[in-house]
């Protein structure tokens, strides 16, 4: 349901947007840049409200606010033009701008941070097995919605295409909200993976959490960081590809249909990726799928520097974004519950969330400043490959402070 506020969801409409509306490429990526960011500043509060409202509450307003900015942007041409009669770029621009801090908002940022921290809540032995259950829908879904989206303006125009996701968003989701979604287990008298235990040996917690950290302690923590602005590079990048994905093709001298079909064997990899890193996820440190994601990000944007000289590039795409899509399904589920606990779940990842929005609106400015001032995207790819290395190399120290408390621990103990 978050896929209309996710980039991936906007990539589909953006050359229909600049032949509507009548601004260059560089003006609607200033507009989609700015609503991104002012929208990523207001998440740590959204994830506060998660705290003290809980999932149900939180997604239902979501829900229906994301209904409603979609059912505004399938307008916003008549609602400019025809109803305030506007004639400046600017006026366009800052309308925009505010179209997309809503969908940003409430679809790529509380309405994903609640439904992802409802459903880490309810496990925690086999959180990360569990969660590869909707990881896997998740993955497909991100991979190969852009195909279904190109189908529905194809369909219905641009226009009819954002009111068919509106009416699922915005009418449908929120019932859905309403009978199916619960908060915390406690809250219902229940605890995280129930209490029958038909193994003790097999169901071990390998991963226990000594210490509840608050907001400001996790801040203190490196491997937030380095969990953190992987994550947010994943989102820069991925939102700059699919943003101008049609552009990019175009370039390397592909057809719009086959840049769009590049998502498809990329949902293959992604899902298959979900699934072993799912299982695994609950009996190896994590910091081993951030190596693994890091490379995937490597030899993506490889692929995209590359595209055009050769076919191997056009397959080196497909794999990496493969690999990044189904491992950041698992490390921004599973990631923050582990290393920092439950008490602050919602303040901490709503954190974690307003890095990877504010970094993905830096995606689609840079590589638009990239194609107008070297008259190519290599740079702006250059500078993706740069920070996604050293973030990887980074990895290395990332390490679960909840085990290197216990250590510390057991240290003590034995002295003692």
């Amino acid at each position: 349901m978050s896929v209309p506020g996710q980039t991936m969801g906007v990539s589909v409409f953006t050359d229909p947007l600049l032949g509507a509306l009548g601004i260059s490429r560089d003006e609607l990526s200033l507009a989609y840049m700015l609503g991104t960011i002012v929208s990523s500043f207001l998440l740590a509060w959204a994830g506060k409200m998660y705290d003290r409202h809980g999932a149900r509450p939180v997604a239902f307003t979501a829900a229906i606010g994301l209904g409603l900015v979609l059912v505004f942007l399938s307008q916003v041409d008549t609602f400019l033009f025809q109803w305030l009669k506007v004639e400046s770029p600017l006026i366009i621009i800052s309308v925009m701008c505010m179209a997309f801090l809503s969908l940003r908002f409430f679809g790529q940022g509380v309405l994903t941070m609640s439904s992802r921290n409802m459903m880490v809540e309810w496990f925690d032995k086999r959180r990360g097995f569990a969660s590869g259950f909707s990881n896997v829908f998740v993955s497909l879904a991100f991979s190969s919605s852009p195909v279904f989206l190109y189908f529905l303006v194809e369909s219905f125009t641009w226009k009819g295409a954002w009111l068919v996701m509106a009416i699922v968003a915005g009418i449908i989701f929120p019932i859905i909200v309403i009978v199916f979604f619960r908060n915390k287990p406690e809250d219902s008298g229940l605890i995280p993976d129930g209490n029958y235990m038909p193994s003790e040996k097999k169901n071990k917690n390998l991963f226990l959490v000594i210490k509840q950290f608050n907001l400001d302690e996790a801040r203190g923590n490196y491997a937030f960081w380095i969990f953190a602005l992987m994550l947010g590079m994943q989102g820069l990048y991925m939102t700059a590809f699919t943003f101008h994905i049609i552009s990019i093709f175009d370039m390397a001298g592909y057809s719009e249909e086959v840049a769009i079909k590049i998502f498809q064997p990329s949902a293959i990899i992604a899902v298959t990726a979900t699934l072993i890193a799912s299982s695994v996820s609950d009996h190896i440190q994590l910091k081993y799928l951030l190596y693994l994601k890091g490379i995937g990000g490597c030899i993506a944007i490889l692929g995209v520097i590359f595209l055009g000289q050769g076919e191997i590039a056009y397959y080196m795409i497909i794999v990496g974004n493969g690999l990044m899509g189904g491992l950041f399904s698992v490390l921004a589920t599973v990631t923050w519950p582990r290393y920092y606990g439950r008490d602050h779940l919602g303040a901490i990842s709503g954190q974690a969330m307003m890095i990877m929005v504010f970094s993905s609106a830096l995606g689609p400015i840079l590589f638009s400043s990239s194609l107008t001032l070297f008259g190519s995207y290599t740079a702006g790819a250059l500078v993706c490959f740069v920070i996604y290395g050293g973030l990887t190399l980074g990895a290395i120290w990332a390490n679960n402070p909840q085990i290197i408390l216990r250590r510390k621990l057991e240290d003590l103990n034995s002295g003692l």
